[in-house]
């Protein structure tokens, strides 16, 4: 008897127990009866995913983010730009049903501001780090933090070219402390043609660009092969936009892409041995990966030493430095010009030239093509002679699967690579090209 007492005693308090530990272990979701305080949070369930308040060692600023692994991998935040600064606040779900956080003065700091919601709404944090409002009867999404990026891209997370404007992007921290908007922004480009780019913008202007996507890689990246891990997917978004995301195999490949306070877009990794985030590719590895340093009519080489006598600038076959001192000096902005005349140009003049002899096209091989290129679905052939045919085309490339690629303005953030790459074929006047070489590649 007092056995069986002492045991359903021990069932009871351990049912109880296994309750309260199973309420306790950050449930990976918020109702409108459970509102999560400054020192709570939720976690996805796999545990991989947090959503709670955080602020950074140097800042006493408190946000509302999500961060992976650690709280030093901050992938989102909702107040970016509204910090509080006491640890009252409080997320919850509002009376009309939208998710909310809220000061110690009950102050509305941050909204989900969805309008067709109801009141029977409630948030759920998914393995994926997708933060989801959601209307609990129906279960159909209301709003998700996939939409409003900070400077992160996690798996599924879409950014996108926009016809009438910027589409979706992601954008920098002001500085490592501080998440507020930053100076870089990131996203998609459409070029004529449907020729696809994603770039990073230091404010208004280009600051780093991809090359052409050719349904695999994109073209201007040196290392895609090798340093993404992970599956990059182009597809037809809503009202004609391209979409861009990545998608991973298991959870063992899983990585994150952040654009961080210097511009620099990055592949983060979690290493389980060391417990800490390892960063195993970066946009930017030289000055020949800034947008046009080099001007307009040239090409960088990283390969270079960047010195006088083996500069990492160099003017295109047929064409000199616009400013001499300034190129002298290592300042290569001013781009180069052409100093030989196009036969197609002199040809106009026909009471003054006599010369048949046709321009002929330099090979560059292995290089990220030129900016503003517009394309065409011509075979290799037809892409070469349209080009000759038209005065205005000064270059053309050829991809089996982006087709043809033409320029008609400068030619402007070419890179030599040293794996992949596009040839690159520039329109140069027949006397630049001695004993009938075609081709270079600028090593």
């Amino acid at each position: 008897m007092g056995f069986s007492s002492h045991g359903n005693l021990f069932f009871v308090l351990f049912m109880l127990c296994f309750y309260v530990w199973d309420i306790g272990s950050a449930t990976d979701g918020i109702t409108p009866s459970q509102s999560i305080k400054d020192s709570e949070t939720i976690r996805s369930k796999d545990g991989n995913f947090t959503l709670g308040f955080f602020n950074h060692p140097n800042s006493t600023n408190r946000y509302v983010g999500i961060w992976w692994k650690s709280q030093s991998t901050v992938v989102w935040v909702a107040n970016r730009n509204q910090p509080l600064n006491d640890s009252s606040g409080i997320i919850t779900i509002s009376e009309g049903g939208n998710l909310e956080v809220l000061n110690g003065q009950n102050q509305v700091v941050w909204s989900t501001i969805v309008s067709n919601t109801s009141s029977n709404t409630s948030a759920k944090l998914s393995d994926g780090g997708k933060l989801e409002l959601m209307e609990t009867t129906t279960g159909n999404s209301l709003w998700d933090n996939f939409q409003q990026p900070s400077n992160t891209l996690l798996p599924q997370m879409k950014i996108s070219s926009n016809r009438t404007g910027r589409g979706e992007q992601i954008t920098s921290w002001k500085s490592p402390s501080d998440p507020s908007l930053g100076s870089f922004s990131m996203g998609v480009v459409e070029r004529l043609g449907g020729i696809l780019e994603v770039f990073i913008w230091n404010e208004t202007r280009p600051y780093w660009r991809s090359g052409p996507w050719n349904g695999g890689v994109f073209t201007g990246i040196d290392t895609m092969a090798s340093a993404y891990r992970n599956g990059f997917v182009v597809e037809d978004g809503v009202e004609g936009n391209k979409e861009v995301y990545y998608k991973v195999k298991n959870e063992s490949e899983f990585s994150i892409y952040t654009l961080n306070s210097q511009g620099q877009f990055e592949e983060i990794w979690w290493d389980d041995e060391k417990t800490e985030m390892e960063v195993s590719w970066t946009s930017q590895h030289s000055d020949c990966d800034v947008y046009g340093s080099c001007g307009s009519f040239t090409i960088c080489n990283a390969q270079s030493q960047g010195t006088k006598d083996s500069p990492i600038c160099s003017c295109l076959k047929g064409f000199e430095p616009r400013n001499k001192e300034e190129w002298d000096t290592q300042n290569w902005t001013s781009g180069c010009f052409r100093s030989t005349t196009l036969q197609c140009e002199r040809a106009k003049d026909q009471n003054t030239s006599t010369d048949t002899k046709e321009d002929v096209f330099w090979e560059l091989q292995m290089v990220k093509v030129p900016d503003f290129p517009e394309g065409s679905s011509v075979e290799p052939d037809i892409c070469r002679s349209q080009c000759l045919a038209n005065c205005s085309c000064v270059a053309y490339s050829h991809d089996d699967v982006i087709g043809c690629m033409s320029w008609t303005e400068n030619l402007l953030d070419i890179q030599q690579l040293s794996n992949r790459g596009l040839s690159l074929y520039v329109r140069v006047a027949y006397t630049e090209l001695e004993h009938g070489t075609t081709s270079a590649q600028a090593f």
